[in-house]
């Protein structure tokens, strides 16, 4: 789980330097634009201290994870909101890709979860 973290962490950054250099492409570039780099440096931060702490694995694991839901429902609920006014732009485009790219990392990881509970039950 720890490397999915970084992958996924990873494409958040990607998403969020996008998003900011197409804004200074068209001018109307934003800080907020950033948001989703915010969020996939902490998640991949996360997964690679996970993977060299043991111990503390499950634990940064659980952390990403609430981390990710909240990636996913912050955007999710802004764009709901302004259901009747949304347009097609690049910040909606951000935006469902952010609640997408947290989406799949949290199903992931609670399959993961589930899977890892399933087996010390049964050892």
């Amino acid at each position: 789980m720890t490397l999915t973290a970084v992958y996924c962490g990873g494409l958040l950054i990607i998403i969020g330097i996008v998003g900011y250099v197409y804004g200074l492409g068209i001018g109307h570039a934003s800080l907020t634009a950033l948001i989703p780099s915010a969020f996939g440096v902490v998640l991949a931060v996360l997964g690679i201290v996970g993977r060299l702490k043991e111990g503390m694995r499950k634990h940064l694991m659980h952390i990403a994870v609430l981390l990710a839901l909240l990636g996913f429902l912050l955007p999710t609920g802004r764009m709901l909101s302004s259901y009747n006014t949304l347009t097609f732009s690049a910040a909606v485009i951000a935006q469902t890709a952010m609640a997408l790219t947290c989406l799949v990392f949290v199903i992931l990881s609670v399959r993961s979860f589930v899977e890892a509970r399933r087996t010390r039950a049964q050892n």
